[in-house]
């Protein structure tokens, strides 16, 4: 098999799913506790080519697996236990394909991870922030990713039959690395010694039993005579140890957008062909008016103005990521009532209501994939622009803002208390902070103005600006920048947007994607992996690898 071969799906990728569509989950609700049950379906591949055996995993399954924990979030407030666990006897599962891994082009496989490292750090936000536990019931063997999927839960509870282990079997097996911050997690976050990790990482066959729990790998061994008791008893122990955050759910409703040739529009958010070859614009928009009470906006439900622009925004960077794989520019617009979004910022800000602080969570994980979303952006700040509050945030994650400044054109922006800490970073850090690193007394000065609608010349003083051309300088300065931003190359812009746009401490979560980049864009592509005797193109046939020596 050739391994640069690529399995390409007939249509664009679809990012939206609903229960009822599931083909490799199910998800059940019993009051306070929630089942995950994996239950891949090894014919429904996202793409053709290859067999999800022994309950492993493509991008589809996690698709699957990121709309249910959305649904979990907002649909049933009730749930303070989330029971992940497979359906398979003697395995959990068996990490990433790696047919699909063999077969899929490398962009795709980077994106893939991010993804999937998206999806779990997704897991461990809802534990830190809306009352629900996870508790990984590992009803059989855990490999690669399966144990990663495993390790991003609050607890892991092993089936002891004598045969079911969790391992990393990469670097042994494929001659790569847990991709999905697998490393990461178990030094950082189960703190494992450095000489287990080491061992654990190159045991193929992986640790079990007493072992497991002696290393920090797992919490508890349950025997398989009271396995389903046993995680009954742990659930129920884990709901008892947090509040419930509500009783009455918010049903979300589909989102796709309408596609015309290379546009795609939405209610509030449009991605539509941009000035140049490879450039796109991403255009967001405030409605004139917006609930200004929890009680409003539950009565609006999943139509909340917020909730819906950001589920649709996150829709529209995973297409940027996915189908659009030869975009590297995208001019990030904004427009409507800034009214709206300062009103809707005050209530995102100060309202302790579930349905509000999860859709605020939920703009903060959105900001991040847009941070980690390996494209350059640059802010257009031009007139009717209305880049205030969380509007500014985009802005803020964008690689350059452009900012006309003419008196006759008159350009505003301004600050709420969204630029003030409300939609941290990886870093942990605002996204004021990290723009001003260095002069810290300049993130003071800009939110002194909060509530305030700034004038271009004022903005620019503050630092909010990259650019502030005047009117006769304005189109050639920026007709200019997109010239060459699309003329560099996309390797290096990656590399450079990658180091820039996490500054200051480091954190689990910029470690993980860090090292991704690292390992994806350095071990996935050397021979000893790749080539045609690398370990993972010879996989599953009757050759063995032939490594390369010479250590880089």
């Amino acid at each position: 098999m050739n391994p640069q071969a690529t399995a390409t799906p007939a249509a664009p990728l679809r990012f939206q799913t609903r229960p009822s569509d599931y083909r490799h989950w199910q998800l059940t609700v019993d009051d306070d506790v929630a089942t995950l049950r994996l239950c891949v379906d090894p014919n429904a591949g996202l793409h053709p080519g290859y067999e999800l055996k022994l309950n492993s995993y493509d991008l589809g399954v996690d698709i699957e697996l990121a709309d249910a924990l959305l649904r979990l979030r907002f649909e049933h407030p009730q749930v303070r236990c989330v029971v992940v666990t497979g359906t398979l006897d003697r395995v959990f599962c068996a990490g990433a394909n790696i047919v699909m891994l063999r077969t899929s082009a490398h962009g795709f496989k980077v994106n893939f991870c991010k993804f999937t490292n998206e999806t779990r750090l997704a897991i461990e936000d809802a534990s830190r922030h809306s009352n629900l536990r996870f508790l990984a019931a590992l009803n059989g063997t855990a490999s690669g990713g399966g144990y990663e999927l495993a390790i991003a839960c609050d607890e892991i509870l092993l089936i002891d039959d004598r045969n079911s282990a969790v391992s990393y079997p990469e670097a042994p097996l494929l001659g790569v690395l847990p991709g999905t911050g697998g490393l990461t997690r178990i030094t950082d976050k189960r703190k494992i010694r450095r000489d287990r990790c080491d061992g654990f990482g190159t045991l193929a066959e992986g640790v079990k039993g007493k072992r497991a729990v002696e290393w920090g790998l797992v919490d508890e061994l349950a025997p398989l005579s009271r396995w389903d008791d046993a995680v009954a008893e742990k659930a129920r122990a884990m709901a008892e140890g947090v509040e419930r955050r509500g009783s009455e759910g918010v049903a979300l409703d589909d989102i796709e957008g309408e596609r015309d040739g290379d546009a795609l529009r939405y209610r509030y958010v449009s991605l539509l062909p941009g000035p140049a070859e490879r450039t796109l614009q991403l255009a967001i928009s405030a409605p004139d008016q917006a609930p200004a009470t929890a009680e409003e906006a539950h009565a609006e439900g999943a139509a909340w103005w917020v909730l819906r622009a950001f589920r649709e925004l996150d829709d529209a960077l995973l297409e940027l990521r996915m189908n659009r794989p030869d975009v590297g520019l995208v001019l990030v617009r904004t427009a409507g009532s800034p009214e709206t979004v300062l009103a809707t910022d005050a209530l995102l800000a100060n309202d302790s209501d579930w349905f509000v602080e999860e859709t605020r969570h939920l703009v903060k994980r959105v900001l991040k994939r847009m941070d980690l979303t390996a494209k350059s952006f640059y802010a257009v700040a031009d007139e009717e622009t209305c880049f205030v509050g969380t509007f500014l945030e985009l802005a803020l994650a964008a690689d350059r803002t452009y900012l006309l400044c003419d008196p006759d054109r008159p350009v505003e922006l301004g600050v709420s208390a969204a630029n003030a800490g409300l939609f941290p970073m990886a870093n942990d850090l605002s996204r004021l902070e990290t723009r001003f690193l260095g002069t810290p007394e300049a993130v003071g000065r800009v939110l002194e103005h909060a509530g305030e609608r700034l004038d271009a010349e004022t903005a620019d003083e503050l630092g909010l600006a990259t650019f502030a051309p005047d009117d006769i300088d304005w189109s050639d300065e920026l007709r200019i920048a997109v010239e060459e931003r699309v003329s560099f190359s996309p390797d290096a812009m990656t590399g450079m947007e990658a180091n820039l746009r996490f500054a200051g401490p480091e954190t689990s979560e910029t470690k993980i994607f860090g090292r991704l980049s690292a390992w994806q864009n350095w071990i996935f592509q050397r021979p000893n992996a790749v080539g045609e005797r690398g370990a993972l193109t010879c996989y599953g046939t009757p050759e063995a690898p032939v490594f390369g020596w010479q250590r880089t």
